[in-house]
């Protein structure tokens, strides 16, 4: 089964992708780490997206598609594999489709102010990093960590407009490739709502049909 998991921040594709992971034993694959890979092996590739990394700009794309090229001919990846978070583009779906041919594309669908929600609410230990959310894992003890009594703060990247930020590049940059999948007809959508479980039987009655 190869696989790509589609859906904004905050959607879940990470905790999905390791059910999915559980229940077809395929890998799943990101990009931040085939890149942390490719640079902690110093492998060509790996030295070349280090280049870009340190000077703060962009991977580009056929580099990242290039180590995704490697990755995919590893032995673990014959029976298929579970892209998270790629492609992020559709210049990168469109050089993905040169490597690779995809049994399905998965869409967790949640509304954006939903996404807000949840993203904004998540708290972190300063002394033990356990995490929490305000809505859906709350401390016992307003902003005290359950496990050790540490401080709970809210980590930069979580907070509002920050948030929003993130969630407008994904709309800008990773949204059309919903239109460009369905037009392929691998798409499958699911409604990213509700419980885990729930969620997760959903997506394997969608691929099941396959």
């Amino acid at each position: 089964m190869k696989l790509v998991l589609l859906g904004a921040p905050g959607a879940g594709k990470g905790t999905q992708a390791q059910q999915l992971v559980d229940r077809y034993g395929i890998p799943q694959i990101s990009t931040g780490d085939l890149l942390r890979a490719a640079v902690a092996n110093g492998t060509e590739l790996g030295k070349e997206a280090n280049g870009h990394m340190k000077a703060g700009r962009l991977v580009p794309d056929e580099l990242v598609v290039g180590l995704m090229k490697e990755r995919l001919a590893q032995d673990d990846c014959k029976d298929g594999f579970i892209l998270d978070g790629f492609p992020r583009t559709q210049n990168q779906a469109v050089l993905l489709e040169d490597i690779t041919d995809l049994d399905a594309v998965v869409n967790i669908d949640v509304e954006l102010e939903s996404l807000v929600a949840r993203l904004t609410g998540r708290r972190t230990c300063e002394a033990c990093n356990a995490v929490f959310h305000m809505l859906y894992k709350p401390p016992a003890v307003a902003d005290m960590c359950d496990a050790c009594g540490g401080n709970l703060y809210q980590r930069s990247d979580d907070n509002e407009e920050t948030v929003r930020s993130r969630l407008d590049t994904y709309v800008n940059n990773t949204k059309p490739l919903i239109d460009h999948y369905k037009d392929k007809g691998l798409l499958v959508e699911v409604d990213g709502n509700g419980a885990i479980a729930d969620i997760f039987e959903n997506i394997c009655k969608a691929l099941d049909t396959i």
